[in-house]
Protein backbone atom coordinates (compact mmCIF):
# COMPACT_ATOMS: atom_id res chain seq x y z
CA UNK A 1 0.00 0.00 0.00
CA UNK A 2 2.31 2.37 0.72
CA UNK A 3 5.37 3.23 -1.73
CA UNK A 4 8.41 3.37 0.48
CA UNK A 5 8.63 -0.03 2.47
CA UNK A 6 7.68 -0.01 5.97
CA UNK A 7 10.03 -1.45 8.86
CA UNK A 8 8.05 -4.40 10.80
CA UNK A 9 5.57 -3.09 13.40
CA UNK A 10 4.60 -0.69 10.96
CA UNK A 11 1.30 -0.80 9.67
CA UNK A 12 0.05 1.34 5.95
CA UNK A 13 -3.53 2.14 5.86
CA UNK A 14 -5.72 4.57 3.66
CA UNK A 15 -8.18 6.58 5.93
CA UNK A 16 -11.12 7.95 3.91
CA UNK A 17 -12.39 11.44 5.13
CA UNK A 18 -14.70 13.63 4.29
CA UNK A 19 -11.59 16.20 2.94
CA UNK A 20 -9.39 13.17 1.03
CA UNK A 21 -7.99 9.96 1.41
CA UNK A 22 -4.69 9.96 3.33
CA UNK A 23 -2.29 7.27 3.50
CA UNK A 24 -1.44 7.01 7.48
CA UNK A 25 1.25 4.64 9.05
CA UNK A 26 0.20 3.61 12.25
CA UNK A 27 2.36 1.81 15.41
CA UNK A 28 1.26 0.29 18.67
CA UNK A 29 -2.06 -0.54 20.27
CA UNK A 30 -4.61 0.44 18.56
CA UNK A 31 -6.40 1.60 22.29
CA UNK A 32 -3.05 3.29 22.80
CA UNK A 33 -2.45 6.69 23.72
CA UNK A 34 -2.65 8.65 20.11
CA UNK A 35 0.91 10.45 19.27
CA UNK A 36 0.43 12.53 16.15
CA UNK A 37 3.73 12.60 14.08
CA UNK A 38 3.64 15.27 10.88
CA UNK A 39 6.24 15.55 8.53
CA UNK A 40 8.42 18.27 6.77
CA UNK A 41 8.44 19.20 3.07
CA UNK A 42 10.47 16.80 0.52
CA UNK A 43 9.66 13.87 2.87
CA UNK A 44 6.65 11.91 3.90
CA UNK A 45 5.28 9.86 7.11
CA UNK A 46 8.31 7.20 6.58
CA UNK A 47 10.42 9.36 8.43
CA UNK A 48 9.41 8.77 11.38
CA UNK A 49 9.02 4.89 11.36
CA UNK A 50 12.42 4.40 13.41
CA UNK A 51 10.63 7.06 16.49
CA UNK A 52 7.27 5.56 16.28
CA UNK A 53 8.33 2.14 16.86
CA UNK A 54 10.21 3.63 19.85
CA UNK A 55 7.13 4.77 21.79
CA UNK A 56 6.52 4.06 25.35
CA UNK A 57 4.48 0.80 25.57
CA UNK A 58 0.55 2.23 25.87
CA UNK A 59 1.12 5.11 23.05
CA UNK A 60 -0.23 4.24 19.37
CA UNK A 61 2.02 6.29 16.58
CA UNK A 62 0.07 7.76 13.80
CA UNK A 63 2.02 9.30 11.18
CA UNK A 64 -0.16 10.53 7.81
CA UNK A 65 0.91 11.82 4.40
CA UNK A 66 0.22 15.65 4.33
CA UNK A 67 -1.75 16.70 1.24
CA UNK A 68 0.84 16.76 -1.39
CA UNK A 69 3.15 14.18 -0.23
CA UNK A 70 3.25 10.28 -0.21
CA UNK A 71 0.60 8.25 -0.93
CA UNK A 72 -2.71 10.38 0.17
CA UNK A 73 -4.65 11.39 -2.44
CA UNK A 74 -3.50 14.28 -4.73
CA UNK A 75 -5.46 17.37 -4.31
CA UNK A 76 -3.91 20.65 -4.56
CA UNK A 77 -3.18 23.00 -1.05
CA UNK A 78 -5.02 26.31 -1.06
CA UNK A 79 -2.17 28.35 -0.40
CA UNK A 80 -4.20 31.68 0.51
CA UNK A 81 -5.26 29.37 3.44
CA UNK A 82 -1.73 28.80 4.62
CA UNK A 83 -1.55 25.85 6.92
CA UNK A 84 -5.48 25.55 6.95
CA UNK A 85 -5.93 22.74 4.45
CA UNK A 86 -3.60 20.68 6.40
CA UNK A 87 -4.93 21.67 9.72
CA UNK A 88 -8.37 20.79 8.52
CA UNK A 89 -7.17 17.51 7.04
CA UNK A 90 -5.78 16.65 10.06
CA UNK A 91 -8.54 17.33 11.98
CA UNK A 92 -10.66 15.14 9.84
CA UNK A 93 -8.16 12.36 10.23
CA UNK A 94 -8.60 12.83 14.23
CA UNK A 95 -12.47 12.64 13.60
CA UNK A 96 -12.19 9.19 11.44
CA UNK A 97 -9.82 7.41 13.37
CA UNK A 98 -12.18 8.97 16.52
CA UNK A 99 -9.18 10.53 18.35
CA UNK A 100 -10.61 13.40 20.53
CA UNK A 101 -6.97 14.36 22.24
CA UNK A 102 -3.20 13.49 20.80
CA UNK A 103 0.29 14.26 21.52
CA UNK A 104 1.72 15.84 18.80
CA UNK A 105 5.01 16.43 17.01
CA UNK A 106 6.35 17.71 14.22
CA UNK A 107 9.48 18.57 11.95
CA UNK A 108 10.26 21.22 10.24
CA UNK A 109 7.22 22.31 8.44
CA UNK A 110 5.03 19.81 10.14
CA UNK A 111 6.90 21.96 13.31
CA UNK A 112 5.17 25.04 11.86
CA UNK A 113 1.92 23.09 11.45
CA UNK A 114 1.46 22.11 15.12
CA UNK A 115 1.84 25.77 15.86
CA UNK A 116 -0.71 26.15 14.02
CA UNK A 117 -2.75 22.68 15.53
CA UNK A 118 -2.03 24.52 18.70
CA UNK A 119 -3.88 27.59 18.35
CA UNK A 120 -6.82 26.01 16.01
CA UNK A 121 -7.83 22.95 17.46
CA UNK A 122 -9.47 24.16 20.28
CA UNK A 123 -7.51 21.90 23.30
CA UNK A 124 -7.42 18.33 21.66
CA UNK A 125 -3.82 18.87 21.49
CA UNK A 126 -2.06 17.20 24.68
CA UNK A 127 1.57 18.08 24.62
CA UNK A 128 3.45 19.92 21.05
CA UNK A 129 6.59 19.08 19.79
CA UNK A 130 8.45 20.76 17.42
CA UNK A 131 11.68 19.86 16.06
CA UNK A 132 14.02 22.16 13.85
CA UNK A 133 10.46 23.61 13.19
CA UNK A 134 10.21 26.65 10.48
CA UNK A 135 9.11 29.93 11.52
CA UNK A 136 5.33 30.29 12.05
CA UNK A 137 6.07 33.92 10.48
CA UNK A 138 6.55 31.61 7.30
CA UNK A 139 9.86 30.88 5.51
CA UNK A 140 11.75 33.71 3.82
CA UNK A 141 10.52 37.45 3.11
CA UNK A 142 10.42 38.51 6.96
CA UNK A 143 13.13 40.08 9.07
CA UNK A 144 13.45 40.50 13.06
CA UNK A 145 11.88 38.53 15.75
CA UNK A 146 8.61 40.05 15.28
CA UNK A 147 8.07 38.73 11.38
CA UNK A 148 8.26 41.94 9.83
CA UNK A 149 7.71 41.49 5.96
CA UNK A 150 11.00 42.68 4.17
CA UNK A 151 8.53 44.18 1.09
CA UNK A 152 4.68 45.03 1.15
CA UNK A 153 4.32 41.62 -1.50
CA UNK A 154 6.61 39.70 0.72
CA UNK A 155 8.89 38.98 -2.03
CA UNK A 156 11.56 35.90 -1.76
CA UNK A 157 9.19 33.51 -0.20
CA UNK A 158 6.98 31.36 -2.11
CA UNK A 159 7.21 28.77 -4.87
CA UNK A 160 9.53 30.99 -6.83
CA UNK A 161 12.66 30.76 -4.04
CA UNK A 162 12.99 26.55 -4.88
CA UNK A 163 15.92 25.93 -6.88
CA UNK A 164 13.80 24.63 -10.22
CA UNK A 165 15.98 21.75 -10.72
CA UNK A 166 15.40 20.10 -7.60
CA UNK A 167 11.90 19.22 -8.54
CA UNK A 168 12.82 18.66 -11.96
CA UNK A 169 15.31 16.10 -10.73
CA UNK A 170 12.46 14.61 -7.81
CA UNK A 171 10.23 14.62 -10.68
CA UNK A 172 11.85 12.34 -12.73
CA UNK A 173 13.04 10.36 -10.17
CA UNK A 174 16.86 10.98 -10.32
CA UNK A 175 18.59 9.16 -7.34
CA UNK A 176 22.33 10.12 -8.57
CA UNK A 177 24.85 12.46 -7.22
CA UNK A 178 25.38 14.22 -10.86
CA UNK A 179 23.95 18.00 -10.03
CA UNK A 180 26.14 19.38 -6.99
CA UNK A 181 22.81 21.97 -6.01
CA UNK A 182 19.83 20.02 -6.87
CA UNK A 183 20.60 16.80 -7.08
CA UNK A 184 17.67 14.88 -4.56
CA UNK A 185 20.27 12.61 -2.63
CA UNK A 186 23.13 15.32 -2.38
CA UNK A 187 20.03 18.08 -0.81
CA UNK A 188 19.64 15.03 1.34
CA UNK A 189 22.74 14.39 2.94
CA UNK A 190 24.03 17.45 2.54
CA UNK A 191 21.38 19.07 4.83
CA UNK A 192 18.71 17.12 5.80
CA UNK A 193 21.73 16.02 8.49
CA UNK A 194 24.90 17.09 9.14
CA UNK A 195 27.47 15.15 6.79
CA UNK A 196 29.11 12.41 6.95
CA UNK A 197 26.45 11.12 8.79
CA UNK A 198 24.24 8.20 6.44
CA UNK A 199 21.23 6.97 7.56
CA UNK A 200 20.88 3.40 7.70
CA UNK A 201 17.65 3.61 5.61
CA UNK A 202 19.19 5.91 2.86
CA UNK A 203 17.09 4.64 -0.26
CA UNK A 204 13.66 4.51 1.17
CA UNK A 205 14.42 7.87 2.80
CA UNK A 206 15.46 9.31 -0.78
CA UNK A 207 12.12 7.46 -1.98
CA UNK A 208 10.08 9.29 0.53
CA UNK A 209 11.35 12.13 -0.40
CA UNK A 210 10.26 12.16 -4.39
CA UNK A 211 7.07 11.26 -3.15
CA UNK A 212 6.13 14.89 -2.69
CA UNK A 213 3.82 16.10 -5.99
CA UNK A 214 5.33 18.24 -8.23
CA UNK A 215 4.07 20.58 -10.93
CA UNK A 216 3.32 24.22 -10.87
CA UNK A 217 0.41 24.03 -8.66
CA UNK A 218 1.85 21.74 -6.40
CA UNK A 219 6.14 21.54 -5.75
CA UNK A 220 7.24 24.22 -5.93
CA UNK A 221 4.17 26.08 -6.41
CA UNK A 222 3.49 29.14 -8.62
CA UNK A 223 5.03 32.61 -8.12
CA UNK A 224 4.48 35.76 -9.54
CA UNK A 225 7.46 38.44 -10.65
CA UNK A 226 8.17 41.58 -8.54
CA UNK A 227 10.18 44.69 -8.95
CA UNK A 228 11.64 43.64 -5.19
CA UNK A 229 14.33 41.56 -5.26
CA UNK A 230 14.66 39.43 -5.18
CA UNK A 231 12.37 39.58 -8.03
CA UNK A 232 9.94 37.03 -7.18
CA UNK A 233 6.46 37.16 -4.87
CA UNK A 234 4.38 34.57 -3.97
CA UNK A 235 1.46 32.24 -5.95
CA UNK A 236 -1.12 30.84 -4.52
CA UNK A 237 -0.98 26.94 -4.66
CA UNK A 238 1.37 24.43 -3.34
CA UNK A 239 3.25 23.68 0.11
CA UNK A 240 5.86 26.73 -0.45
CA UNK A 241 3.57 28.97 -0.99
CA UNK A 242 1.45 28.07 1.85
CA UNK A 243 4.57 28.59 4.25
CA UNK A 244 4.78 32.54 3.09
CA UNK A 245 4.35 35.11 5.30
CA UNK A 246 1.56 36.53 2.87
CA UNK A 247 -0.55 33.64 4.07
CA UNK A 248 0.28 32.63 7.45
CA UNK A 249 -2.29 35.22 8.78
CA UNK A 250 -3.78 34.79 12.41
CA UNK A 251 -1.61 32.06 13.09
CA UNK A 252 0.94 33.49 15.41
CA UNK A 253 -2.06 35.27 17.46
CA UNK A 254 -3.89 32.25 17.42
CA UNK A 255 -1.02 30.41 19.18
CA UNK A 256 0.04 32.77 21.56
CA UNK A 257 -4.19 33.29 22.34
CA UNK A 258 -4.79 29.83 22.63
CA UNK A 259 -7.36 28.73 25.60
CA UNK A 260 -5.50 25.74 26.37
CA UNK A 261 -2.17 25.65 26.47
CA UNK A 262 0.06 22.45 25.71
CA UNK A 263 3.76 22.61 27.01
CA UNK A 264 5.37 22.91 24.11
CA UNK A 265 8.82 20.92 23.72
CA UNK A 266 11.64 22.52 20.93
CA UNK A 267 14.05 20.15 19.73
CA UNK A 268 16.33 21.45 17.28
CA UNK A 269 20.25 20.47 15.96
CA UNK A 270 22.67 22.61 16.25
CA UNK A 271 24.40 22.62 12.81
CA UNK A 272 20.98 22.73 10.87
CA UNK A 273 21.71 24.98 7.76
CA UNK A 274 17.96 24.86 6.69
CA UNK A 275 16.29 26.25 9.36
CA UNK A 276 18.45 28.88 11.45
CA UNK A 277 19.46 32.21 11.79
CA UNK A 278 21.14 32.34 8.26
CA UNK A 279 19.78 29.26 6.84
CA UNK A 280 21.07 28.43 3.41
CA UNK A 281 18.05 28.29 1.89
CA UNK A 282 17.09 31.71 2.95
CA UNK A 283 17.48 34.63 -0.21
CA UNK A 284 18.64 36.85 2.73
CA UNK A 285 21.22 35.07 4.15
CA UNK A 286 22.12 33.86 0.05
CA UNK A 287 22.82 37.58 -0.61
CA UNK A 288 24.24 38.50 1.99
CA UNK A 289 26.85 36.14 0.71
CA UNK A 290 27.39 37.12 -2.48
CA UNK A 291 25.29 33.92 -4.09
CA UNK A 292 22.58 36.01 -5.49
CA UNK A 293 22.97 39.58 -7.13
CA UNK A 294 21.64 42.89 -6.32
CA UNK A 295 21.15 42.11 -2.22
CA UNK A 296 19.60 45.28 -0.87
CA UNK A 297 21.61 45.26 2.19
CA UNK A 298 20.94 44.35 6.10
CA UNK A 299 18.59 46.91 6.61
CA UNK A 300 16.42 45.93 3.84
CA UNK A 301 16.55 42.16 3.58
CA UNK A 302 18.71 40.98 6.40
CA UNK A 303 19.18 37.05 7.08
CA UNK A 304 15.77 35.62 8.50
CA UNK A 305 16.36 35.40 12.44
CA UNK A 306 14.31 32.10 12.27
CA UNK A 307 16.00 30.23 15.40
CA UNK A 308 15.06 33.56 17.13
CA UNK A 309 11.93 34.29 15.88
CA UNK A 310 10.83 30.83 16.98
CA UNK A 311 12.36 31.78 20.88
CA UNK A 312 10.48 35.33 20.94
CA UNK A 313 7.31 33.23 20.16
CA UNK A 314 7.62 30.94 22.66
CA UNK A 315 8.48 32.88 25.52
CA UNK A 316 5.80 35.12 24.21
CA UNK A 317 3.29 32.07 24.58
CA UNK A 318 4.68 31.18 28.51
CA UNK A 319 4.08 34.78 29.09
CA UNK A 320 0.18 33.84 28.40
CA UNK A 321 0.22 31.06 30.44
CA UNK A 322 2.05 28.32 28.48
CA UNK A 323 5.31 26.71 29.19
CA UNK A 324 8.22 25.38 26.63
CA UNK A 325 11.70 23.46 27.04
CA UNK A 326 14.23 24.02 24.34
CA UNK A 327 16.47 21.11 23.92
CA UNK A 328 20.05 21.34 21.57
CA UNK A 329 21.32 18.28 20.52
CA UNK A 330 24.86 18.83 19.38
CA UNK A 331 27.13 18.27 16.21
CA UNK A 332 23.26 17.49 14.83
CA UNK A 333 21.81 18.59 11.10
CA UNK A 334 18.30 18.89 10.49
CA UNK A 335 16.39 16.18 11.67
CA UNK A 336 17.93 15.07 14.78
CA UNK A 337 15.52 12.35 15.57
CA UNK A 338 16.86 10.50 12.63
CA UNK A 339 20.87 11.00 13.48
CA UNK A 340 20.69 10.99 16.96
CA UNK A 341 16.86 8.94 17.96
CA UNK A 342 18.49 7.91 21.17
CA UNK A 343 19.34 11.51 22.51
CA UNK A 344 15.80 12.56 20.65
CA UNK A 345 13.69 10.10 22.18
CA UNK A 346 15.58 10.86 26.21
CA UNK A 347 13.39 14.32 25.72
CA UNK A 348 10.75 13.31 23.75
CA UNK A 349 9.92 10.87 25.94
CA UNK A 350 9.35 12.99 29.10
CA UNK A 351 7.52 15.03 26.79
CA UNK A 352 4.90 12.42 26.90
CA UNK A 353 4.34 11.86 30.32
Amino acid sequence: MSTVPTLPGITSKVVDTPRLKQHVLFSGPENGTPVLFIHGNASSASYWEEIMLKLPAGFRGIAPDLRGYGDTEDKLIDATRGMGDWIDDLAALLDALKVEKTHVVGHSMGGTIVFGLVGSLNGRVLSGTVVNPGSIYGFGGSKGLDGTPCYDDFAGSGGGVVNPDFPKLMAAGDRSTDNPQASPRVVMNGFYWKPPFVPAREEDLLTSLMTEKVGEQKYPGDFVPSGNWPNVAPGKFGPINALSPKYVGDSVKNFVGAATKPAILWVRGDSDMIVSDNSFFDFGTLGKLGYVPGWPGEEIYPPQPMVGQTRSLLEKYAAQGGSFEEVVITDTGHTPYVEKPEEFMAAFGKALK
